[in-house]
């Protein structure tokens, strides 16, 4: 099984191996430590680790923003670890405000080291990315950053940022983007990579780069088609138009449009809720169908069947199946460990 989650092969090629050899690769994609048994290996995070880049803090409803102007680069991201009837739910909060929480060097690096921690944790459920920015989610790229690089350092530069939204959309859980703001180019690309997103009705989206004589280079000529057409998406990204969230709404950019509130979070809210109706699921179920879902976008439907065939598989020999009969069977709320 380690030696199939290590080659971990397409699934087109995985059906021609035939059926059995799709399992394991499945398995492999819903994230290290995941062993078909349905025991969680959990590794041991360097305090190190932790202490670099970025400040994860515990706290539910008792979060704090920060606004100033000053902000150090350890604090332009910090990783929310919520507590409570809210255990199991991350926060990842952009904290540029003096950029716009624009995509720099360091604030990508930032976004790297934590992805690569939380897509680790069995512990995290659901993950929001949000900002802590008034008006603001992500105004994309760092272009004062930019115009300092000369024409060899962008192309490698907008790798890393594909590379990171990338890991973003294939993080084993589910993902919410909260946009209260602006989100714009790379912007609207890491929300683009979350599962789900929802917004204020007063927030701006956009992919603007041919504004720029560019193209969207984070995911943006991809992801966007596939949430809305081709069609749709072409003529935004060939006019680099900007909606708001209920024209967002309406062309199915987002899934939820909100009007927002005095505190300026009213998409934060929503996309706690939505976290909380998450959290009572089976944990393995609520990994291995985001992968069933995202894998079979990609294929024909026969192909696609198979994968959910595969899928499913996973789910037979956990703990937390038998759990869930049972608990139907006793009329009660299920206690799932995520086995």
């Amino acid at each position: 099984m380690a030696a199939a989650a290590a080659a971990a092969p397409g699934a087109l090629g995985i059906l021609q191996a035939g059926r059995a050899r799709l399992v394991a690769p499945c398995c492999a994609r819903l994230g290290p430590g995941w062993r078909l048994s349905g025991s969680w290996t959990v590794p041991r995070v360097d305090p190190a680790t932790w202490a670099r880049g970025w400040t994860p803090t515990a706290g539910g409803a008792a979060w704090r923003r920060g606004y100033s102007s000053e902000v150090k680069t350890e604090d332009e991201l910090r990783v929310r670890y919520l507590e409570e009837e809210n255990r199991g739910i991350v926060v990842l909060g952009i904290n540029r405000a003096y950029a716009k929480n624009s995509l720099s060097t360091n604030l990508i690096k930032m976004l790297s080291k934590a992805v690569d921690v939380l897509k680790s944790d069995k512990k995290v459920r659901t993950i929001i990315v949000r900002s802590e920015v008034p008006g603001i989610f992500c105004a994309g790229a760092d272009l004062k950053e930019r115009v300092k690089m000369n024409s060899s350092e962008v192309g490698p530069f907008v790798s890393k940022i594909r590379a990171v939204i990338n890991e973003i959309a294939n993080l084993p859980v589910p993902t919410i983007a909260a946009i209260d703001g602006l989100a714009l180019g790379g912007g609207l690309e890491l929300a683009l990579a979350c599962d789900i997103r929802v917004a204020a009705s007063s927030a701006k989206m956009g992919l603007v780069e041919t504004k720029l004589a560019i193209i969207p280079g984070g995911g943006g000529t991809q992801r966007l088609p596939r949430a809305i057409g081709m069609s749709l998406a072409k003529e935004l990204i060939f006019s680099a138009r900007v909606l708001d969230g209920q024209a967002a709404k309406a062309v199915g950019l987002i899934s939820h449009v909100l009007e927002q509130n005095q505190e300026g979070d009213a998409a934060y809210r929503k996309a706690l809720d939505l976290a909380r109706e998450f959290l009572p699921q089976g944990p393995v179920a609520m990994r291995v169908a985001k992968l069933a879902i995202n894998q079979g976008m990609e294929v024909d439907l026969i192909t696609g069947l198979a994968i959910e065939e595969a899928c499913y598989a996973q789910t037979i020999p956990t703990k937390d199946r038998l759990e869930g009969l049972l608990a139907f069977k006793e009329k009660r709320t299920p206690r799932y460990k995520g086995e």
